[in-house]
């Protein structure tokens, strides 16, 4: 029986895969993809499958599963915990080990699913924290070279849920990450409101590691955003819409406002889905496919859904949006043989 991706991904959705070859280490990894390259094979490199849409036909080429594994921590007293881990390996497994171990940095992002190779592809952030704040390199295959390249903070075009690897679809398959974390017991000062009210503290200061930790597990659990194989909540690929950026006039009266350098200000994705109808629990065709009922920035699998259900709703909400306050939504998510 051919291995189907919706075994391997959190939404829970998609069809079956031509090939799936497993890697677990980087010669494995890098010999998969290079051969499948050289044959001109369709390639889906697949990490922890948290922030993928695939169609319900599957994908007909190779299924590359990232299964490497390692971390390697240098530390030390000026430059703090310099820590190279392998692109297979679980991202909130290190947030856990990083609060364990005094490395200051990533504890607002805290029960965020998926492997610590896409990452830097999706500059994945919360909570005022983004991975690119802690980023000091990261090792790629570059595909049409064919060859291993190391790209420091300054090469990889971070943005917003967004990277030169994410712009240049295809051509980099990241390796290795290395971040380099400051040392210490109390966390990086807290920029976000939402969770300073939950520390009960105000924007700036600097809580202990683990109570950042269990305040952001809280928070996430709370909209559904922590896996739960009982709760069909978090049967989603998370925030399947980015936060808008927009000019100040295409403002909305009354939306939550967060200021960009570039002049122009981020606005809450929810907040505008919620005001053009999409409450909470929000249904699509046959109830199969909802909003999440703790968030409804999430869309999510009730448990019989196919893919195209999933779709239609995206579809419905975006053009829902677009018709009440004039901004097109842009979906987080990659998707994989099908579109919006």
């Amino acid at each position: 029986m051919p291995e189907r991706l919706s075994d391997h991904t959190t939404l829970r959705l998609g069809g079956p895969a031509a090939q799936w070859l497993r890697a677990e280490t980087e010669e494995q990894l890098v010999a998969a993809v290079s051969e499948a390259d050289a044959a001109g094979r369709d390639v889906l490199i697949l990490g922890g499958g948290s922030n993928l849409v695939v169609a319900d036909e599957g994908f007909c080429g190779t299924v590359v599963e990232v299964a490497t594994r390692g971390v390697e921590p240098e530390a030390d007293l000026c430059s703090g915990a310099v820590v190279t881990v392998a692109a297979g390996e679980d991202w909130d497994a290190l947030v856990a080990r990083a609060v364990a171990e005094g490395w200051v940095g990533l504890e607002a992002l805290s029960g965020i699913p998926g492997s610590i190779g896409a990452t830097p592809i999706q500059n994945v952030g919360a909570y005022g924290q983004e991975v690119a704040d802690t980023i000091a390199r990261v090792r790629v295959l570059d595909r049409p070279a064919g060859r291993v390249r190391t790209l420091f903070p300054g090469d990889c075009g971070f943005g917003y849920r967004t990277s030169r690897f994410k712009r240049e679809a295809g051509r980099f398959l990241v390796l290795t990450v290395t971040f380099q974390l400051p040392l210490g017991d109390r966390g990086a000062a807290v920029r976000y409101a939402e969770l300073a009210r939950a520390l009960e503290i105000g924007v700036g200061e600097r809580p202990p590691l683990a109570a950042v930790r269990e305040a952001v597990l809280r928070l996430r659990a709370g909209k559904g955003m922590v896996l739960d194989d009982a709760d069909p909540d978090t049967w989603s690929a998370g925030s399947f819409f980015t936060n808008p950026v927009v000019d100040p006039a295409a403002l909305p009266d009354g939306a939550p406002t967060w200021p960009q350098p570039d002049g122009r200000v981020k606005t809450s994705a929810a907040w505008l889905i919620d005001r053009a109808g999409f409450g909470k629990g929000y249904a699509g065709p046959g109830g199969r496919v909802s909003l999440s009922t703790k968030h409804s920035l999430a869309l999510t699998n009730r448990g019989d859904a196919r893919t195209s259900d999933l779709l239609a709703l995206a579809r419905e909400v975006r053009a829902g949006v677009a018709e009440r306050f004039g901004i097109v939504l842009e979906n987080e998510p990659v998707l994989v043989g099908c579109r919006l």
